[in-house]
């Protein structure tokens, strides 16, 4: 009965997840909005922080009770999650052109910011405090110059007429002419329905991973991981199929950059910890293979990037191989 129990509370745990976050982000974005600030700056900084916010609240609260393993698990399983079975079954649904410059320009921050976190905990194969205070402050010097690269563009653009595919559309996404109560009212009961699915939800994961006597690392890297991206999974594909391809990828880039160094950030401050091996020979490599691998499709080179269906079928492969190899380690 108990593991019935269980089921219920990460399954209701994820649909509020998602409900949540909706809310979170709604109010967040027309809270700025009606502060005069522009849809392309809230669309790179609080929407791609706000799709992160339960792999945010999920690893804070794991960690601050004592599991740091499901913490951990949660920010780099998520990032895995992102790339292989958010961006493989949106290409699958319909197939991406980049178009935007905006993009490109991010992708090297987000490669930047995997390629600190690598370093970092392959140096002494521990996350602690030092770490977890180098991400976050690496984090906001990223959001700092993106913020400020928003706002460049956007002059530019009112002086030349020449318009960032990205920009029209955060322009037409982004609540407008919502009542600042109404915004403030979502954004207060998105903040507290996190706090309350996050708990939910950890509670669950880690009955579930005693029940089954596989590590927290494990149940972090697949069910917590899946659950927590699927706000990613339902933004992106409406995205997509509103012909919005650019917010699409970019909720995926945005959302893995904070995960890599807020979520795992913030899991250092809280809870240092020794990482399980498998994270640096298994889970980080992978991670930086897919990384990899968006540049390389996505990029584009001298030409538009382009994510076909059969490129979106090989991801959604390499996510299914990828929980084999989970699963016979976790039996093993």
């Amino acid at each position: 009965m108990s593991i019935l129990i269980d089921l219920v509370a990460i399954l209701a745990g994820f649909a509020l997840l998602i409900w949540s976050a909706d809310l979170f982000v709604t109010g967040a974005s027309a809270t700025a909005r009606n502060l005069g600030v522009s849809p392309l700056v809230i669309g790179l900084t609080v929407v791609g922080m706000g799709t992160s916010a339960p792999e945010l609240l999920v690893s804070a609260i794991a960690s601050l009770e004592g599991n740091p393993g499901l913490a951990v698990g949660n920010a780099i399983g998520s990032n895995i999650t992102n790339i292989a079975l958010v961006l493989g079954a949106t290409a699958v649904v319909a197939p991406l052109w980049v178009h935007s410059s905006i993009i490109k320009r991010e992708y090297p921050l987000l490669f930047i910011a995997t390629l600190l976190a690598v370093l970092l905990l392959a140096f002494d194969n521990h996350l602690g405090l030092l770490d977890g205070f180098l991400m976050i402050l690496t984090l906001f010097a990223i959001m700092g110059w993106v913020v400020y690269r928003a706002l460049q563009q956007s002059k530019q653009a009112q002086l030349s007429a020449d318009i960032d595919p990205l920009t029209s559309e955060f322009e037409h996404e982004i609540p407008e002419g919502m009542p600042m109560q109404k915004a403030l009212l979502l954004l207060l009961a998105g903040i507290i329905l996190l706090l309350a699915s996050s708990k939910l939800l950890v509670w669950g994961a880690v009955n579930i991973a005693a029940f089954f006597g596989v590590s927290d690392l494990v149940i972090g890297l697949t069910i917590v991981a899946i659950g927590t991206s699927l706000p990613e999974l339902a933004a992106s594909i409406v995205s997509a199929r509103k012909g919005e391809h650019d917010i699409a990828l970019g909720n995926i880039i945005g959302s893995n950059m904070f995960n890599i160094l807020g979520v795992l950030g913030i899991a250092g401050l809280l809870q240092p910890a020794l990482l399980d091996d498998g994270v640096l020979i298994r889970d980080l490599l992978i991670m930086v293979v897919l990384t990899i691998a968006l540049f390389i499709m996505a990029y584009g080179h001298k030409r538009k990037g382009y994510i076909s269906r059969l490129k979106g079928a090989s991801l959604l492969a390499i996510f299914a191989a990828y929980q084999l190899i989970l699963y016979f380690t976790a039996i093993r």
